[in-house]
């Protein structure tokens, strides 16, 4: 099918976008382009792909924009229950690590989670995941985390590999047993980092070959942060995943610098993520590393607090950017990429396009995968967003609403614009 008639078709061709060049959008005024079956195979202005293609099926965009599918580099998708008790207890103002201390946070869930069953936590994820995708998001990163034992992960890698399967939203994976201390480890954190080198990893590793065979690894993250996992039981965790043959991520500065973001560099880690009290040292090793910095600008904004991902020492630095959602169930519940674009113009001072970019090539390249998502470029598959304004920088400018009309995943079309009728 050819679709034509784009206002501004937001091409974002040439990969990912290092420090200034960020924002840099490969605008075709008029622009169509052409899909067959999962692949783009033409780019270009509508006269010169209609003249090329007289008889191929028309998609008309309406003199609207046109741009790739948001990618969603992280997020904690898969859980059970919620939190909406403990947003009450932050809003008085307990800290979240108090919050954490105390049973609460991320052990809630993990407590919640571990009794659900598995039809039970697919439901509650495929909500989310309708959302999402009704939002623009064509691709997204999804841990779990919430089991902290062998076999609850096991359990929540199985759930989501079905939910991949399903569709259309399509996941990448993450292997997340390290994202807090299980109660049942409260006072011997080491044996359980222990228990995930020696026992839970190779086991992943294991089971993934079994039932997800041919496909690449998962990714394994840490939450590398006081009270979680100190620097060298992060080292010892993603060591052992490197050697198994796993790409890394690292949850890292959210509330203290520990030294994960050099951590990851030099273990050559997908991403850092968070990024808030990181320093001018941390920016130069990721200027000069491959090491995407994650920012999730809701989570602070969830807890709220005021203090953000510092975008522009990063892009000083020459780091790559990207952004991400980071939804979950205890910081930040959203799933509009949309929304996280207009709050990281607010908060870090992007421009639209520079938090388009972060949000789709520079996303994509977060979970290794902008050679083949997160731009409009010939031999690429084709995820597209046909927006319902004809102004990119009504994405940034606008937010609380969805600007999506239409999603095109894989190649195939779908409407996410509801309207409604009175009736007699």
């Amino acid at each position: 099918m050819l679709i034509h008639s784009a206002s501004q078709l937001l091409t974002l061709a040439g990969g990912p976008q290092r420090g200034r060049e960020l924002g840099r959008l490969g605008i075709i005024e008029d622009g169509a382009v052409l899909i067959r079956e999962e692949t783009i195979v033409a780019v270009g202005r509508t006269d010169d792909l209609r003249a090329a293609y007289p008889d191929e099926p028309t998609l008309d965009a309406n003199h609207c924009v046109v741009m790739p599918g948001f990618v969603d580099p992280h997020t904690h998708l898969i859980w059970a229950g919620d939190r909406a008790g403990e947003f009450e207890m932050k809003m008085a103002g307990m800290p979240y690590l108090d919050i954490l201390a105390a049973g609460g946070g991320i052990i809630s869930t993990v407590k919640a989670t571990r009794v659900a069953s598995l039809e039970s936590l697919a439901a509650q994820t495929r909500s989310r995941l309708v959302r999402m995708f009704a939002y623009g998001t064509t691709t997204a990163e999804a841990k779990t985390g919430y089991g902290l034992n062998a076999a609850s992960e096991l359990r929540l890698l199985k759930a989501l590999l079905a939910l991949d399967e399903e569709g259309p939203l399509e996941l990448a994976i993450t292997f997340m047993p390290a994202h807090a201390i299980p109660p049942e480890y409260r006072d011997h954190p080491q044996e359980y980092v222990d228990e995930i080198v020696n026992l839970m990893l190779p086991m992943a590793r294991d089971w993934w070959e079994t039932h997800a065979p041919g496909r690449p690894l998962p990714f394994v993250d840490v939450f590398c942060e006081k009270g979680v996992f100190t620097l060298e039981q992060s080292r010892q965790i993603l060591t052992r995943a490197r050697e198994l043959g796993f790409p890394l991520k690292i949850h890292a500065d959210e509330f203290e610098n520990l030294g994960g973001v050099r951590l990851a560099v030099e273990l050559g880690a997908a991403s850092a993520d968070h990024l808030v009290k990181s320093s001018p040292a941390d920016f130069a090793a990721l200027g000069s590393s491959d090491t995407v910095a994650v920012s999730l600008p809701c989570t602070p904004f969830g807890l709220a607090e005021c203090q953000y991902t510092p975008a522009h020492d990063l892009l000083e630095a020459g780091a790559i950017l990207a952004l991400a959602s980071d939804c979950n169930p205890g910081t930040t519940w959203n799933e509009s990429m949309q929304f996280v674009i207009a709050l990281a113009c607010r908060t870090m001072k992007l421009t639209p396009a520079q938090a388009i970019a972060a949000a789709t090539i520079n996303a994509a390249h977060a979970i290794r995968c902008a050679d083949r998502i997160g731009s409009i470029e010939v031999g690429k598959q084709a995820d597209l967003l046909i927006l319902s304004v004809n102004d990119y920088r009504h994405l940034g400018y606008r937010y609380g609403t969805n600007l999506v009309h239409q999603v095109i995943k894989k190649g195939r079309v779908y409407s996410v614009n509801v309207g409604y009728s009175r009736t007699a």
